[in-house]
């Protein structure tokens, strides 16, 4: 039995429960991080010692680190589909998963904590500014990339999507100026349209 802690409004959750969804897995999950505490415990930090979300248990093998996650799950349950054989689509797949998260991710996080996680009173016009100005270049980066393709590696959808479908969710979302990315739009309606997405990427953004 798939286990998986972490609150639905977390984007690395998200990426992990948009895969199990897709996959078509059986799995609980436990509320876990921000307000619901449990990753602060000693039973918690036993299974992941950063204290952070997600963490599964998949029969007893405990694993940390949602793009490993979902890595894992393709690889056992979707090879040859979510995640390509060919050694080459699997990179390009692991290449646009990791820019999520040492890129594009960074690069949003102080317009969304801004916007969405503080209050008025709290919030830094200068750094959401900033925040906005660089993910947008990296935006234009992904529509440069999803002009002449629909999906992110190869012909078809990959691991790569669970990875940035909750990222450009939450970019959508969030009320700041964005300039028209058509064909990031165009992904972007593709993955929403997705079952697994349309479960775990409607709820708002927080």
């Amino acid at each position: 039995m798939l286990t998986i802690w972490g609150r639905v409004n977390s984007i690395n959750v998200q990426k992990v429960l948009f895969c199990a969804e897709e996959l078509g897995l059986a799995y609980k999950r436990i509320d876990a991080g921000r307000g619901f505490g449990i990753n602060d415990t000693p039973e918690y930090l036993a299974m992941n010692p950063n204290g952070l979300v997600p963490v599964i248990s998949d029969s007893g093998f405990v694993l940390w680190e949602s793009n490993a996650i979902v890595r894992y799950l393709c690889a056992k349950h979707g090879a040859g589909t979510y995640c390509p054989l060919d050694l080459r689509l699997r990179a390009e797949a692991d290449r646009w998963m990791d820019w999520q998260t040492t890129a594009l991710g960074p690069a949003m996080s102080a317009a969304f904590h801004g916007l969405v996680r503080s209050p008025n009173a709290a919030q830094d016009p200068a750094a959401i500014e900033a925040s906005r100005v660089k993910t947008l270049a990296l935006v234009d980066i992904l529509e440069g990339h999803l002009s002449e393709r629909r999906w992110l590696a190869g012909d078809g959808f990959t691991m790569a999507e669970f990875a940035l479908g909750p990222a450009l969710h939450r970019w959508f979302n969030m009320p700041l100026e964005r300039p028209a990315t058509p064909k990031v739009r165009q992904w972007y309606a593709a993955v929403m349209d997705r079952a697994g997405a349309r479960k775990v990427l409607t709820v708002p953004i927080s």
